[in-house]
């Protein structure tokens, strides 16, 4: 009965124990990695780290010099050299490591081992990315950072970047107009996708930029942040009449270039430009970001009139995508569907967008529309993304490279209250005037709803 009673006194504590690191890796993963799932990473890696890259077949036979040293000195066996490892630098998420790779060694070998290393090493995913010829940088990721996601306090960022998702390896992934000038965004019903255009607005909010809408779903989705907007079309008769403006916006832009482009000669050569950026700041007109959601609006017909319009629109567009990036003028098109069979002059289209998100879609041929062309391989992870994690996609660009996402939770009224309270921000643009949304001024305070009856949020 002692020997029962000591037990039973032992094991309490210990289950205890054991049930408070369970609920704490479930629902704190951050602080799990931290005070458990951190070290003992560490000591694997720190006593595994030779015979893993053995094992991996990341090492290489030693030098001369190597084995003569080592057979003058000791009488142990010559092994082959594993990559010279640089000190481990601890994250809130994971791992940090460089690797200086021996010589004939490439990062492509590095990364074809990445799934072995990260069962060694007992953590989430390992990803390996080139720093410099000759030294890569392996990120180990604790946890899985999709699943309830946290972005970083500090999430950096300047003028026309916007933090607005974060990527399956712990890293922030920003919306640089300046890199990107324009995207494609697809995604079905409940995928997230308006999420997404909410953080890009009220990323965009507090900037110098004009922020134009063209909303063919009555306003819904826009008219919200309508404090901000320049300028808003609610439908597509709206539409068709405001497309033209910006394109004259565009033209009138781009004689400003030319007129600085035919100076006296003997100017220096930092004053000669071919887009905005080189103006003087009294000069630059201020930058526009066109947001255009429900696309496929903008293409569907019913009259022979009605096709008409949508050819000029789409020609507008077109233009838009190809010749905007220099004036200052960049698009964000959205939809839940966007291929060939919406009509004349929509493949042209896609093909100007350069960057690609696509949330969860309804077929595999959605996501090809997206993907397809710039990166196959992404195509199969946007149809395994499942209908209970919203604001999961794949972002990708022409360059091939692409990333799992997931913006966090930002609720519309949140968004809306970034707008308002950025309103004095929206700059004069005497063409966009008339377009301008009529914003009336709010005769008491509105209620907002306490936690209770919050509506689910998009991360689980």
């Amino acid at each position: 009965m002692s020997e029962l009673a000591t037990l039973l006194e032992v094991g309490g504590p210990v289950a205890a124990l054991g049930g408070g690191a369970a609920y704490t890796r479930a629902n704190h993963p951050s602080l799990y990695w931290s005070a458990v799932g951190g070290p003992i990473s560490t000591v694997r890696l720190l006593s595994s780290y030779a015979s893993v890259m053995e094992a991996c077949g990341l090492t290489v036979a030693p030098s001369r010099l190597r084995v003569l040293a080592v057979k003058a000195t000791t009488r142990r066996e010559v092994r082959p050299v594993p990559p010279r490892r640089g000190i481990i630098r601890p994250t809130a998420t994971g791992l940090r490591l460089r690797l200086r790779l021996a010589p004939g060694q490439e990062p492509a070998d590095v990364a074809a081992s990445a799934e072995r290393l990260r069962h060694a090493w007992g953590v989430h995913a390992v990803y390996v990315s080139t720093v410099k010829p000759g030294v890569v940088e392996l990120r180990l990721v604790g946890f899985d950072v999709l699943r309830k996601v946290r972005m970083p306090r500090k999430t950096g960022g300047g003028f026309l970047q916007v933090p607005v998702a974060l990527r399956e390896d712990a890293m922030l992934f920003i919306r640089d107009y300046r890199a990107v000038p324009h995207q494609l965004t697809l995604g079905a019903t409940l995928s997230g996708k308006s999420m997404y255009l909410r953080h890009l607005v009220s990323g965009l909010a507090p900037q110098d930029v004009a922020l134009v809408g063209v909303d063919c779903k009555r306003g819904v989705e826009l008219a919200p942040f309508a404090s901000r907007l320049s300028a808003l079309a609610t439908d597509p008769d709206e539409a068709a009449e405001l497309l033209p403006v910006l394109v004259k916006e565009m033209e009138d832009r781009y004689d400003l270039i030319k007129a600085r482009q035919g100076i006296a000669p003997g100017t220096p050569d930092e004053e000669i430009t071919s887009d905005i950026w080189g103006l003087p700041d009294r000069e630059r007109p201020v930058p526009v970001v066109l947001f255009v959601d429900e696309v496929a609006e903008l293409f569907l017909t019913a009259t022979r009139k009605d096709e008409e319009r949508r050819d000029e629109m789409v020609t507008q567009l077109i233009r838009l995508a190809q010749l905007g990036r220099a004036a200052g003028i960049y698009l964000e098109v959205c939809g839940q569907r966007f291929g060939a069979e919406l009509g004349k002059g929509a493949t042209m289209l896609r093909a100007q967008l350069t960057g690609r998100v696509c949330h969860r879609v309804n077929d595999e041929a959605s996501a090809k529309m997206a993907l397809g062309d710039i990166a196959p391989e992404a195509v199969v992870a946007a149809c395994a993304i499942p209908a209970e994690r919203p604001g999961l996609a794949v972002a990708g660009d022409t360059s091939g490279g692409w990333s799992r996402i997931r913006t966090p939770y930002l609720s519309l009224g949140d968004a809306a209250d970034v707008c308002r309270e950025t309103a004095h921000l929206v700059p004069d643009l005497p063409a966009l005037r008339p377009f301008q949304p009529y914003v009336p001024a709010p005769s008491h305070p509105v209620a907002r709803p306490g936690p209770a009856v919050q509506p689910r949020p998009l991360t689980d």
